[in-house]
């Protein structure tokens, strides 16, 4: 039990560390190669800092796991909302360019409610692979969208995110490690979860709702915290948002295609309904009820409350049951 514990805290730690410095070797390419920051804030930032949920998704999915992996995707975008938007809110509110969120707010409201009626007759590869074609038509939109932005001198490109200057072969080398880290933090956190969740008598499904969760989002706390102290807002609202895409169309896809079944009637009743409520305040909050594109303090603090409530009810469900 206390190996397990060590192994996951230390699995945690080394795939932020990996996951890190994956993005940055990959944006390390991507400018090497001439792509634009925009593009690479969009696609490698928001893919990479999700690669954690992916792989461990699809690891517990392989073992038979298939709770954990569910467990996983819908507790990092509740965790992306109500954590760490609830936490760079409260470190400063948040201003961002609703010309640049809106469609994908919209766009996630839309993917969470798919995702959800999905579920309800369980998981099977037709659902996954719906899921992955509209991954792949999302990551396009993306791609076309910001080049006509970007051509049209919609945003300002040298502000999107600071790059390091290396050079093609140290770049590769980077991102090899990073994804190297990432696969062998996957395979501990998972086996350490699993280990933990027998000890304890716990699901796999409430372990993956709430520490794996929470460790996979890691990066995403850590890269939307340093925009916000950076005072790059746009990036941190964006990452949210790219991540939680990310999460429902590769990540929650992987327990459908790799071991179908049905979905814990647990899912349906308390944990897409708190993912879809605090999916529908951060569209409220986004669009305000009088000022547009600002999240401020006290619904920083909201999502937060709502974030801290929602775990002690999943603890509670699990002392009750």
């Amino acid at each position: 039990m206390w190996c397990d514990s060590i192994v996951l805290i230390a699995s945690l730690a080394l795939m932020v560390y990996s996951a890190d410095t994956f993005v940055d070797g990959a944006a390390a390419i991507a400018q090497n190669w001439g792509v634009s920051t925009l593009l690479i804030g969009l696609t490698v930032v928001g893919f990479g800092t999700s690669i954690p949920e992916v792989l461990v998704s699809g690891l517990a999915s392989w073992q038979g796991s298939s709770g954990l992996a569910v467990g996983n995707a819908l507790g990092s975008n509740i965790a992306n909302i109500g954590l760490i938007l609830g936490c760079c809110a409260l470190i400063m509110p948040l201003t961002f360019r609703t010309k640049l969120l809106c469609r994908e707010l919209q766009l996630l409201l839309i993917t969470s409610l798919l995702c959800f009626g999905l579920a309800f007759d369980g998981l099977s590869r037709s659902d996954g692979i719906i899921l992955l074609v509209a991954l792949v038509c999302f990551i396009a939109w993306l791609v076309r969208n910001g080049l006509d932005q970007s051509k049209n001198g919609d945003f300002n490109d040298t502000s999107a995110m600071p790059l390091p200057m290396c050079s093609m072969r140290l770049a590769w080398f980077i991102t090899i490690i990073g994804l190297l880290g990432l696969l062998i933090s996957s395979r501990l956190l998972v086996l350490a979860s699993v280990n933990i969740a027998n000890a304890l008598g716990v699901s796999d499904l409430v372990i993956g709702l709430t520490l794996v969760a929470m460790g996979t989002s890691l990066p995403e706390l850590a890269a939307s915290a340093a925009s916000v102290l950076k005072r790059q807002t746009d990036l941190a609202v964006g990452n949210v948002i790219g991540s939680n895409m990310y999460n429902l169309l590769a990540v929650y896809s992987l327990p459908g295609l790799i071991a179908p079944g049905p979905v814990d009637e647990s899912v349906l009743s308390r944990d897409f309904p708190m993912m879809l409520a605090l999916t529908l305040a951060f569209f409220v909050f986004a669009f305000g009820f009088f000022k547009s594109g600002r999240i401020n303090r006290w619904e920083g603090l909201f999502l937060l409350s709502s974030y801290g409530a929602y775990q002690w009810l999943v603890f509670k469900s699990t002392i009750t049951g």
